[in-house]
């Protein structure tokens, strides 16, 4: 059925230009390697030149070259041909190849052209034939210049080549450009270098404070001739392009007799001008020397009294002012200031700032519906501001009817196909000029919803605001309808129709649910799509999570439960403090469980990073809900922090921290922990207050030793438990003090003849309780009232000799052991008392006999000595088996007043020798004489 178009009112025009041109692939050239000015000597051994010029673009791109804006006929010329884009010169010939070159990239989106780029040809002639030149006659005391006359150079031919290149050519019949004009450049000059021979080579002239050579002029300045200064100068001149040295002819310097020249003031014979331009980044060189008698002194000065940044430097006794990299700030007016005792004299000129343009803001590729409106800019800055110029394929635009241009502005109303093509806007200014470059594509197209049809079924929530967008790929833009069904819709309270295509049904009912249909028309065309609108039931929450608060480790469900519409595809997510849970990265912790409309959330094993603000998200296809609830973890506190020893005794050490956090639940108290290196580990130590509450940050450590080294740390602790200890305080030791503990098992005894054995416990280095430590040994015989003392430097030491032949065997002794260390004597300990050495037993026992009792058992019986002056402690049996096999010897010993003793072990039928002595502390006594046995057969 034929649409009513023209009788509808309710008409939108929709297409979207993102839709239309997302998928528009620009295709123009675009340039890869633009050409670069050439400088060349003009003997160039290989007689050949190569001004590259690359771009990329599809189809394949077609290349032409223009020379001073005239198109080069590489047809016709033998000596130049292109390779790829770049052109080759071969055979180069300074009038013919010597100009502006322009290379343009083409195919069959459009034209572009390139930067302008220059070939020079660098050449230096010889000095006019000339044997010697006429001499210069001075006095002495007065000032000289020689002159140098450079011969010509290829700078001379620069300023033709910058005048003709400004010219285009312009069609009056067709009233365009035919040739655009090429804006003033910047031409440069070959740079020559001076330098003079004093009388041959290779003697060369000295610049100091009295002479000078300038690089401007190549002249050679002497402020005050003396006499030494007389000979035969010559002028060096140097193109640094072609390398290429010449000389002049000797210049005569003769002193004049007529007497010596007075002094006078500075003449200032080389100064800048009054007007100096210096380009954006280049180095800028001011000459300034003067004659004079005696010899002027060189200074500058910025007029505005500004001082000079340290990148200027002073060269050649100030005769140089040398500013590197030129900027704007550094342009403003100068002063050379010459002065002698005679008087002064100044020059003064203006150094200028310029800059050729560079991009501020650049055009881009824009495709556009046919019918639209364009508008381009482009911005560039420079010095002086440049203008700006449009080209389209490589020619120049004039603002005529659709087409206006102001600045760097181009607008183009009402589009249409022929103005497709490759555009370039140029900003240009005397130094130099910039090329940006852009495609624009007119669309024209019949609607097509191929990138945006309807959704086949889109489904939406009963009272909810439905939007369908009709959103066609149109150019020009598509005059769009909606039907419902088969009727067209109307704007009603609930209906709205936008112009962009959209349409918006407000609080949908069962009613609304039907096909709809976006029909798109513009003048190539029309096209439709169709989608089925279904309206479902609100879906409800019917479980929530609520606010919890949980001790760590625990598990818990979080429940979240809906009902919902049976059309609706439903989905859960859950989130923690705004972060989506991933439930395959956190699965040892967070697991969905519950069917289909059950979104409940398992937290297994929490921790403390587990609480905070826990979001249900539901989304079906029409809508999302969410509900939310707290989950608070309590666990043990965090570790304190800044752990310091604030104040510290020989006792005690008051120390100081910060709370760590309480993991929520209120912090109960603190336990203080010390180390040293003595103890294994970590050990809690006593406080004052007894008990630290949680309200408390600092306290008192008692109890500690003198002079050991400690750190500190504390535990916190709350309902929940104790939490991680503090990170240790830095190492602090006590202050030292007298020993405060007595050493412990003093004894002694034994030894050999006229000793006294005395021995302790000896103290740890913790309970030392300083430096210089050592011990102090106390004795008396018991009875006596004077105590003998000795003293012991050495910490480690726990036994001390005392030797005396006085010392009677077995006497008794009081003894004590006290310790000190240089801040004293600390308590001594219990007396004891400990016993002289004695004798060993004078007497050997006698009736000595022997009995085996089996093959490996003999008994030995001996009497019971006399009461002797030594004490007898026991008996001591030794047994062998032949004189002559000492390894066999062994040895009983048994202690007490016996008489008997069985030895075991034995060899069976084997003869065993006896002999048997008493012992005590000293050792064994004489043995008796040995006597046999032998031990039964097995």
């Amino acid at each position: 059925m034929m649409l009513p178009w023209k009788q509808i009112v309710l008409l939108s025009i929709t297409g979207c230009l993102a839709a239309c041109t997302e998928d528009v692939i620009f295709q123009g050239p675009r340039w890869r390697t633009e050409p670069s000015d050439l400088i060349l000597p003009i003997n160039s051994p290989d007689h050949q030149a190569t001004i590259t010029c690359e771009a990329e673009g599809s189809p394949q791109l077609q290349y032409r070259w223009s020379l001073n804006g005239t198109l080069i006929d590489l047809g016709s010329d033998y000596r130049r041909h292109m390779s790829e884009g770049s052109l080759i010169i071969r055979n180069l010939d300074k009038d013919q190849d010597s100009g502006m070159y322009q290379c343009t990239a083409f195919n069959t989106w459009g034209s572009i052209l390139s930067r302008r780029a220059s070939i020079q040809f660098a050449y230096l002639d010889n000095f006019k034939t000339q044997s010697v030149r006429s001499a210069v006659n001075v006095r002495e005391g007065q000032g000289v210049v020689l002159l140098c006359g450079a011969p010509p150079h290829s700078g001379e031919g620069a300023l033709y080549l910058h005048r003709c290149a400004q010219h285009g050519r312009f069609s009056r019949s067709k009233a365009k450009w035919l040739v655009p004009p090429l804006p003033p450049r910047m031409v440069f000059d070959m740079k020559l270098t001076f330098a003079w021979i004093f009388n041959e080579y290779p003697y060369s002239v000295q610049q100091d404070s009295r002479r000078f050579i300038s690089q401007e002029t190549g002249s050679l300045y002497i402020a005050k001739v003396e006499p030494s200064d007389v000979g035969n100068y010559t002028c060096v001149v140097n193109n640094t392009v072609t390398k290429q040295k010449v000389l002049s002819s000797p210049t005569p310097l003769v002193l004049r007799s007529d007497g010596v020249m007075g002094e006078y003031e500075p003449k200032i014979e080389v100064h800048f001008p009054d007007s100096v331009p210096a380009a954006k980044e280049s180095a800028v060189k001011l000459e300034c020397f003067a004659l004079g008698n005696p010899v002027p002194e060189i200074s500058w000065r910025r007029t505005s009294g500004v001082p000079f940044p340290s990148k200027v430097k002073m060269k050649n006794s100030n005769a140089v002012l040398e500013i590197p990299n030129f900027q704007q700030e550094d342009a403003g007016s100068y002063e050379c200031i010459a002065e002698n005792r005679r008087g002064k004299n100044a020059a003064r000129g203006r150094v200028s700032y310029h800059a050729k343009p560079q991009w501020l803001q650049t055009i881009t590729d824009t495709a556009q519906s046919i019918e639209e409106n364009l508008f381009w800019e482009c911005k560039a800055n420079g010095k002086p501001k440049p203008s700006y110029s449009w080209l389209k394929n490589g020619e120049q635009m004039m603002a005529e009817g659709r087409v206006q241009i102001e600045n760097g502005a181009l607008s183009i109303a009402a589009l249409n196909l022929s103005d497709s093509g490759m555009y370039q806007c140029v900003a240009e200014n005397k130094h130099g000029s910039v090329y940006s470059s852009a495609q624009l594509m007119v669309l024209a197209s019949a609607p097509s919803f191929s990138k945006s049809p309807l959704k086949v079924l889109l489904k939406a929530r009963s009272g909810s605001e439905v939007t369908l967008e009709c959103k066609p790929q149109a150019s020009p833009p598509a005059i769009s309808l909606w039907k419902k069904g088969n009727e067209i819709l109307q704007r009603t309270e609930r209906i709205a129709l936008f112009p962009n295509g959209t349409l918006k049904i407000a609080n949908v009912t069962k009613r609304d649910a039907s096909s709809y249909t976006c029909i798109a028309k513009n003048r190539f065309g029309t096209a439709s799509t169709t989608g089925r609108l279904l309206i479902t039931e609100p879906t409800r929450i019917t479980m929530r999570p609520t606010n919890m608060e949980i001790i760590v480790g625990e598990s818990i469900v979080l429940p979240c439960q809906i009902a919902c519409d049976p059309a609706l595809d439903v989905s859960f997510s859950w989130a923690i403090n705004g972060q989506l849970i991933d439930f395959q990265q956190d699965r040892d912790h967070f697991e969905r469980v519950g069917g289909s409309i059950s979104g409940d959330l398992m937290i297994r094993n929490i921790q403390l990073n587990h609480g905070g603000k826990y979001v249900c998200v539901i989304d079906t296809d029409v809508e999302s809900l969410s509900t939310s609830a707290i989950l608070v973890v309590k666990g043990p506190p965090g570790p304190p922090d800044k752990v310091s020893v604030e104040e510290i005794t020989d006792s005690t050490a008051q120390l100081s921290w910060t709370p760590g956090t309480d993991n929520g639940s209120p912090i109960t108290g603190y336990i203080i922990q010390a180390r040293t290196p003595f103890t294994v580990g970590w050990q809690a130590v006593d406080t004052v207050p007894e008990v630290v509450n949680g309200n408390m940050l600092t306290a008192t450590v008692v109890g500690l030793n003198a002079w050991v080294e400690y750190e500190f740390r504390v535990v916190a602790r709350n309902i929940v438990g104790l939490g991680e200890p503090s990170p240790a305080s830095a190492k602090t030791r006590t202050e030292d003090a007298i020993p405060d503990t007595a050493p412990t098992d003093v004894g002694g005894g034994g030894g050999t003849k006229s000793e006294l054995v005395i021995t302790w416990e000896p103290l740890s280095e913790e309970l030392q309780n300083g430096e210089g430590f050592g011990y102090i040994i106390a004795f008396r015989s018991v009875g006596m009232v004077k105590w003998t003392r000795a003293i012991i430097s050495t910490p480690g030491v726990s036994r001390y000799v005392l030797r005396n032949e006085t010392i009677h065997p077995f006497s008794p002794f009081d003894v004590k052991v006290a310790a000190f260390n240089n801040r004293g004597e600390g308590p001594f300990s219990s007396i004891a008392t400990v016993y002289s050495a004695e004798d060993v037993p004078s007497v050997a026992p006698k009736r000595v006999r022997a009995r085996s009792l089996s093959a490996a058992e003999i008994e030995v019986i001996w009497e019971t000595l006399p009461s002797l002056p030594e004490r007898v402690l026991g008996y001591e049996v030794v047994y062998w088996e032949d004189d002559t096999k000492p390894d066999t010897v062994g040895k009983v010993r048994i202690t007490g007043n016996y008489t008997q003793v069985n030895i075991t072990g034995l060899k069976a039928n084997t003869v065993y020798y006896l002999s048997v002595a008493a012992f005590n502390t000293a050792g064994p006594g004489p043995q008796s004489a040995p006597i046999n046995n032998t031990t039964r057969k097995p």
